[in-house]
């Protein structure tokens, strides 16, 4: 009965016995599987949070049977043990997860339903519930895009349909015409937390579809297995066929608590008993039984029954995992692939008008017609344009990046060439718009996301941080994404359009992150970034956009922006920057040289993920002294990490306390003196060098 795992071909309107057993064995593989797990629990042989799915296979089960697995994406929730077993998969294999063991899907790096199968497009689940949802979205797109008459299925409880994710997806699924289906499994708690206590009386979840201009529906899928089948084809053909999400909300049950440590006092007296009384599974098996087919039910269920003892034990007898420490670190990041065949040129940009300043420190440039002498932002254009025009994977994607050009006009023209497909617009909605990008660099795309300043990339943390960054090391999955971040003061934005956030994001593993100081590095960095197979933070501070001009060209060896690049060479101390501060270091050096007759080495970081400080090391060893500049926060600012790798290493050979600049433990101030002050300056630097000199 398991050989088959799909209804598409079945006439639901009036199921043979055959169908109906079919769906019954799936639902009590499920069923049986769930318990047993929740047994060896119990027991001591599986650790961790242990949730189950009994009284939800009414739903799950004839869902997964009547999607296309071929084509269609998903991301199953904690409750969708029938989803993990249908969709793709050996019971062994899902058991395996579970004891955390060498067999487990996930290198045992995740446990129990925290696992998903990207190659067959079911999404690794995240603890987040909500933010599950965008990922659907952009893989969905991805295989619209790729000609396949793609379904997404994108499932979340009652309680995670309170969190913002799933109103930015709804609005954003909408919006771009997706056609995802949204299934709210309401079992009519959030944890301990009942209905009543999370919504006003009478809401009915499904009516929220309204104000997104979809279509929603309500089902019960705790009564006629059947029914619910025929109302899910329904809905599964029409979203497919019109490229319209649709939102159903679908009674279930929970009949085992939220987890398995779950004491459910919370319930009312009588109100588990309740929940038994409706289960969809015996009585299904009660109407499959009166229609004569008893007999077949009990083979049923001893087949069902031996099959799963057997995986057990082979699962149970399945080595523990090994620790490999260089391996864990290892898989941190997707391998680096090979460069992509660029053509060896610097595109023209084309013409458009004068530029309005972005802020009143920064006067207006015209961008150029053709040649290579570009500002800053010129050379990012001109990267994002080469990309555009060279890979056709490739995408960018924003708030107010198409027609205005974004807020710093760094993609002013794009839309014009290459169309709304390639360079379009996003709603204000960091997060889910971030998760769709997540969702299209895991089926193969290369999308380029812009924040409209670095500040607002704290919307989509948990996206960035948490599902984006640890997508290889917990799935194997390489997930190709840049994140453009227009970060730093010294422009007078004030606190919520200036922050330096590189400290705050790179604590986080699994994100690698460039952050140019001139236009020839953030030509390359753009490209060097594009190529690569795991997410980049690609930082780029405002007052660089157009602070000055370079001639740009055409550098095959691109990739060196991964390395540190030494400025000036010296034999007093070794000073190490980035970003705009590399300026200010340059500037620095040469008072120092001029006044002292005091030469530094000057290296521009460049990277920060993976640091790669082997000519910093050796540096630092030669001259003794270090000091590290850099715009953010001294405490708890990156410098701090520089310091302390640079100083374990040769802690020995220092001839003094390494010297860390940064700005003031304060919020970025607004007006341009209180701004100065926070800030590092020329004056403010060689006063605190000279000073540590003594």
């Amino acid at each position: 009965m398991l050989a088959a795992r799909d209804l598409r071909a079945v006439e639901l309107e009036s199921p043979s016995s055959e169908t109906l057993l079919q769906i019954y064995a799936w639902m009590q593989l499920a069923r049986t599987g769930d318990n047993r797990i929740l047994d060896l629990f119990r027991q001591g042989l599986i650790k961790g949070t242990v949730t189950g799915g009994q009284g939800n296979e009414g739903l799950i089960v004839p869902l997964a049977l009547l999607a296309d697995k071929a084509i269609d994406v998903t991301c199953f929730t904690h409750r969708d043990l029938g989803g993990h077993l249908i969709w793709s998969g050996h019971l062994c294999q899902h058991l395996n997860q579970y004891f955390a063991n060498a067999g487990s899907p996930t290198k045992a790096r995740e446990g129990n339903v925290h696992r998903g199968d990207p190659k067959n497009r079911s999404l690794p689940m995240i603890s987040h519930l909500g933010a599950m949802l965008g990922p659907v979205l952009g893989m969905t797109d991805s295989q619209r895009r790729r000609g396949h008459r793609a379904v997404g299925f994108a499932f979340f409880g009652d309680g995670s349909s309170s969190t913002g994710d799933v109103h930015e997806s709804l609005n954003l699924a909408s919006l771009l015409n997706l056609p995802i289906l949204f299934v709210i499994e309401n079992n009519c708690y959030a944890y301990s937390t009942p209905m009543s206590e999370q919504f006003c009386e009478g809401t009915a979840l499904w009516r929220r579809a309204a104000g997104y201009g979809i279509e929603g529906l309500a089902l019960d899928a705790t009564t006629d297995v059947a029914a619910t089948a025929r109302t899910l084809a329904a809905a599964i053909e029409k979203v497919r066929s019109t490229s319209r999400p649709m939102l159903i909300e679908a009674q279930t049950l929970r009949l085992r608590g939220h987890a398995a440590y779950d004491t459910c006092d919370y319930l009312k007296p009588g109100e588990s008993e309740g929940f038994f009384a409706r289960d969809p599974l015996p009585k299904f098996r009660q109407q499959l039984a009166a229609a004569g087919h008893g007999a077949r039910l009990d083979a049923i269920d001893a087949e069902l029954s031996a099959f799963i003892e057997a995986c057990i034990k082979v699962s149970l007898a399945v080595e523990r995992p090994a620790v490999d420490v260089a391996a864990l670190q290892a898989d941190v990041f997707a391998p680096g692939a090979a460069p992509l065949p660029w053509k060896p040129a610097v595109p023209p940009l084309p013409t458009l008008h004068v530029i309005a300043p972005s802020a009143p420190s920064q006067p207006p440039v015209a961008h150029v017609e053709s040649g290579t002498t570009l500002t800053f932002a010129q050379a990012i254009t001109a990267a994002l344009r080469k990309i555009l025009a060279e890979q056709p994977d490739a995408f960018v994607l924003g708030q107010d990046i198409g027609t205005y050009g974004g807020a710093f006009k760094v993609t002013e023209g794009l839309l014009k060439e290459f169309g709304r497909s390639r360079v379009f617009n996003t709603p204000l909605a960091e997060s889910a718009c971030t998760g769709y990008a997540v969702g299209m660099a895991l089926n193969g795309h290369r999308p380029v996301e812009e924040f409209q300043f670095a500040d607002f990339a704290t919307e989509a943390i948990t996206q960035i941080t948490l599902n984006a960054a640890t997508l290889h090391f917990r799935s194997g999955a390489a997930c190709p994404l840049v994140l453009r971040l227009p970060c730093g003061g010294g422009v007078t934005l004030g606190s919520f359009h200036s922050q330096e956030l590189e400290s705050f994001l790179l604590a986080m593993p699994g994100l690698k992150a460039l952050y140019p100081s001139n236009p020839q590095d953030a030509f390359d960095a753009m490209l060097a970034a594009y190529e690569d197979p795991n997410p980049v933070l690609f930082f780029e501070h405002k007052g660089l956009y157009r602070r000055l001009k370079q001639a740009v060209v055409w550098n095959p060896n691109y990739r060196d922006v991964w390395q540190p690049k030494q400025l000036r060479t010296g034999d007093y101390a070794t000073v190490v920057s980035y970003g705009e501060m590399v300026h200010l270091a340059t500037e620095v050096c040469d008072y120092l040289a001029a006044e002292y007759e005091h030469t530094l080495d000057l290296f521009d970081l460049r990277c920060l993920s993976p640091l790669r400080l082997d000519a910093i090391h050796a540096s630092v060893a030669r001259t003794g002294r270090l000091v590290v500049l850099h715009e953010g926060r001294r405490t708890h600012g990156f410098g701090a990490e520089l310091v302390a790798r640079l100083t374990e290493q040769n802690f020995a050979t220092l001839k003094a306390a390494p010297l860390r600049i940064g700005s003031l433990d304060i919020p970025v101030p607004f007006a341009p003196e209180l701004e100065q002050r926070f800030r590092p300056t020329l004056d403010s630097v060689i006063e605190q060098v000279t000073a540590w000199m003594g």
